[in-house]
């Protein structure tokens, strides 16, 4: 009785009829489902009068149901109709534990998998060899290694498959000796090894500590005379990349004399990895002259090599290929391609390429936004953000991350604050690199009391979350705060790094702390062991420039080891506008012109120079180079978030749907608040041609955003404006009488710092 048998039960008689499986037409066959088959169709009790023919079949189809149920991984239902197999007296096939054992491995539940096997050793007895094998694999695959060593212990024999699974499993579990040792046993044993035993320990050394075990494995295999074996070689070449020997794999490759799209590939993924990067693009064009079949992740990481030399013309060769191979529209192409154009800067293309891609997971979506963020495109970051919300694709840590930088750039509390709490939901806040995001972000939107709490939630902050928050007060002039967090970081054995430093320098900037802020640059070497760098050197130039000892920061700048950058002049000429020294400050400029010429800052901080000394034709000539240069003054805007919703004002706006209110309100302040304005060009001057001042009142942005929030927010409330430029002398001597005068807080935070107004005084102390 060896025929195969399939059945088919009738609507109108429950009873199965059994077909020779020869004769059942193909179309019958295919449209079988075996997952409908009810429990009841053979669990009735059997009349001792049928036949033993019926009972066999009877088995059979059991066994079919039972098959169906695990490889949809249905394993509670599987174990409760074992249970009734078992006490109707139905036996199981050794084909139908062989599958629910597969099952148990695939989703690693030892649980069920223990389960089964007890039953499987009360109702089996001498298991067949496959099915003992089917029994180890699956206790390695839900890790459990004590249960599979039992069961290899206990096997009346023992195959070449029972040898490479559990020696593979060690290996796997990084238990490199007992696999080693495993493997000696099988040679004296003289079970001779093949490719697979190789290839699965192989491919569990990950990293330099498995360099020498990988070299034992390689020399045998030579011995044993797989030396030519094309797979065993292609996994001894990519165990060498992964391990960090690099020069082994080449050696390895070469010989070669039969090369698949496997072994190029690793050697290419160990180039890029070392940052040979034009030893890739070398080895993708031979693949390409050789014939060799190109798969989709061979582009992956010859776009990744691309991406870090920026090489956009090679790139954009490669993506014609992709495109004549018909797989642009693969994620597993698209999005290296999306994420290529994006670190080459093209966003255009990248965004194209996105578009291309049928089907986007987590990771397209998150090198887009990602994308968006280095450029610049914040609010373009966050529309793409919503659009992902509303699709059924997963969030990944990543783009949170990303969404808090781009919340961060536009100071919006409230995205950040619906991002963050979504990220909680999901459980998707980014340890470390997120956290300190957030921190970060709240501290740009002025709420340090978010930031604080965010920071003290972290269990074991890192350097990098110490100095998201210890810069988070000192962009808010709190260097006290700023420097007690620096010494507590310090305490807790978390050691600072130059950009710790470069937070702590900027609390000594903006508070005027010239004696301290020495001190931790000339003890950063010595002390902490961080090198110094021209950043460093030049936030203590900004320290001297801002408490007007420009001498002092001449000097820094003539004796440094480093050659100085623009902004090392450009402190320095900030310095010398505050306090009035011409001397310098020409000097200051003429480098400050040479290294940067298209800062238009520089140009404006020394018209206000020369003009504050009444030199008009000298100011003049400085306008005269802008214009000969073509350069604008970035046009000057400042935002207020009322009720969810952020408004926008630019200088002398007037498209405001409140226009008439937000003038009225100006209007009404006390004279003395506004101030005739004096004949100097300030940051907020978006025309290139001198304004004649005297005769018209340049309303500046600031002012317009401010004046909107005191007649569209609660008495109480604090008004909080942000500015993208610093701000003007005016407006600051103005934001500290309007306080004075409406008895209101007035918070605005300007490209330099943040600036609180409270009772006719600001927390810099006019220090900024």
């Amino acid at each position: 009785m060896n025929a195969h048998y399939c059945f088919a039960v009738s609507s109108l008689n429950p009873s199965p009829v059994i077909i020779a499986h020869d004769k059942i037409p193909q179309s019958i066959k295919a449209a079988a489902n075996f997952s409908q088959i009810p429990s009841w169709v053979s669990l009735k009790s059997t009349p001792s009068s049928l036949q033993t023919q019926e009972n066999i079949n009877k088995a059979q189809i059991e066994s079919i149901h039972l098959i169906s149920l695990s490889k949809q991984g249905k394993l509670k239902e599987a174990r409760e109709f074992l249970k009734q197999m078992e006490d109707a007296g139905i036996s199981v096939s050794p084909r139908s534990y062989k599958c629910l054992f597969e099952a148990c491995g695939k989703i690693k539940s030892l649980l069920d998998g223990r389960l089964f096997h007890e039953q499987m050793q009360r109702t089996v007895k001498n298991p067949p060899e496959f099915l003992e094998n089917s029994v180890l694999k699956m206790y390695c695959e839900c890790g459990s290694l004590a249960d599979a060593l039992k069961v290899f212990d206990e096997m009346r024999e023992r195959n070449l498959v029972s040898w490479n699974t559990i020696i593979s499993a060690y290996a796997e579990n990084g238990v490199f000796d007992e696999g080693f040792c495993m493997f000696s046993n099988m040679l004296e044993l003289e079970t001779k090894p093949n490719g697979s035993t190789y290839i699965g320990f192989l491919r569990s050394l990950l990293n330099p500590s498995g360099l020498e075990i990988g070299k034992q494995i390689h020399s045998h295999a030579i011995r044993s005379g797989l030396g030519s074996n094309a797979s065993v070689n292609t996994a001894i070449s990519n165990m060498y990349v992964k391990c960090g020997w690099l020069e082994g794999a080449e050696l390895v490759f070469e010989k070669m004399s039969e090369k698949n799209a496997v072994a190029w590939t690793g050697i290419m993924v160990g180039y890029t990895q070392a940052e040979r990067q034009m030893d890739a693009l070398a080895l993708f064009a031979k693949m390409v002259n050789e014939g060799v079949e190109l798969d989709e992740y061979v582009f992956s990481i010859v776009l990744k090599a691309c991406a870090g030399l920026e090489e956009l013309n090679f790139g954009r060769q490669i993506h014609g290929h992709i495109v004549k191979l018909g797989l642009e529209s693969e994620v597993s192409v698209g999005t290296p391609l999306v994420d290529f154009y994006v670190k080459c800067s093209n966003l255009e293309s990248a965004t194209k390429a996105f578009e291309w891609i049928s089907e986007p997971n987590d990771v397209s979506w998150s090198a887009l936004i990602t994308g968006y963020c280095q450029m610049g495109e914040f609010e373009e970051a966050l529309k793409t953000f919503e659009s992902l919300r509303t699709r059924s694709v997963d969030i990944n840590s990543f783009t949170y991350t990303s969404i808090f930088q781009a919340c961060s750039a536009l100071a919006d509390f409230n995205s950040g604050a619906q991002a963050h709490a979504d990220a909680i939901k999901s459980s998707l806040v980014a340890y470390q690199h997120g956290e300190s995001a957030m921190i970060t972000m709240y501290s740009r939107c002025g709420r340090l009391d978010y930031a604080t709490r965010v920071f003290e939630s972290i269990d074991d902050p890192d350097a990098v979350a110490w100095t998201a928050i210890i810069a988070g007060y000192a962009y808010q002039g709190n260097a006290p705060e700023a420097l007690k967090l620096f010494r507590r970081m310090q305490d807790c054995g978390v050691r600072p790094n130059a950009v710790t430093f470069i937070a702590v320098l900027t609390a000594c900037s903006h508070s005027g702390l010239v004696i301290e802020g020495r001190q931790y640059l000339e003890s950063m070497s010595s002390n902490y062991g961080v090198a110094t760098t021209i950043d460093h050197y030049d936030c203590m130039v900004d320290i001297y420039s801002r408490a007007g000892f420009l001498q002092e920061a001449l000097e820094l700048i003539r004796i440094m080891p480093f050659s100085p950058d623009a902004m090392s002049w450009k402190c320095l000429l900030g310095g010398c506008w505050t306090y009035r020294n011409l001397e310098i400050g020409e000097l200051a400029a003429e480098n400050l012109f040479q290294l940067d010429p298209e800062d238009t800052a520089g140009y404006i901080l020394m018209f206000n120079l020369y003009a504050s000394f009444g030199k008009w034709k000298e100011a003049a000539n400085v306008r005269k180079m802008m214009a000969e240069r073509n350069l604008r003054k970035e046009l000057s805007c400042s935002w207020i978030t009322v009720k969810g919703k952020v408004h926008r004002f630019v200088v002398g706006d007037k498209h405001h749907p409140q226009t008439e209110e937000i003038y009225s309100k100006l209007e009404a302040l006390d004279d003395s608040v506004i101030k005739e304005e004096t004949g100097l060009l300030t940051e907020e001057d978006a025309s290139n041609s001198l304004p004649e001042r005297k005769e018209q009142l340049l309303v500046h942005s600031e002012r317009l955003a401010l004046a909107f929030g005191l007649i569209s927010t609660p008495s109480s409330a604090p008004v909080v404006v942000f500015k993208n430029l610093r701000a003007c002398k005016d407006c600051h001597d103005f934001g500290k009488q309007v306080s004075l005068i409406t008895g209101r807080e007035i918070v605005v935070r300007d490209s330099f710092r943040f600036h609180h107004f409270k009772l006719g005084e600001c927390s810099c102390k006019d220090y900024w």
